[in-house]
């Protein structure tokens, strides 16, 4: 009875563990992603509060990604392009123009014109323009 009291905790953890456990969407090229995205919020877990943002993505088939941010506060935007590719059914992107440091993003929701990504420390809403 003891035995059964000590293993019911570490049962509860690995149903709770496993519950919360993200789904991801692999990806088997850049076909499903190619083109224009509208990046119009952002947050660190998908159950709190979005921040939002007028942020654009454009992956282009040449491994390139160009990405525009716009800063309300300057009323400017800037234009960058980094390298991405699909690896293990994930995007992987860099981080910073001229720098070899990348980061990986899952694809949480791929639904019509609706993606999800979450990257390294935030879950990145996009919609397809």
């Amino acid at each position: 009875m003891t035995y059964m009291i000590k293993l019911l905790p570490l049962a509860a953890l690995l149903f709770t563990a496993s519950v919360h456990a993200e789904k991801t969407i692999p990806l088997e090229d850049n076909s499903q992603i190619l083109g224009n995205w509208e990046i119009y919020a952002e947050t660190a877990a998908l159950h709190k509060k979005r921040k939002k943002v007028q942020n654009k993505w454009n992956f282009n088939d040449n491994g390139i990604l160009s990405s525009t941010a716009f800063d309300p506060r300057l009323d400017a935007q800037a234009t960058v392009q980094v390298k991405y590719s699909i690896e293990n059914g994930a995007i992987k992107k860099q981080i910073q123009p001229g720098r070899e440091k990348y980061e990986t993003c899952k694809v949480v929701k791929l639904e019509g014109d609706d993606m999800i990504l979450h990257c390294k420390y935030l879950y990145y809403l996009l919609k397809r323009k």
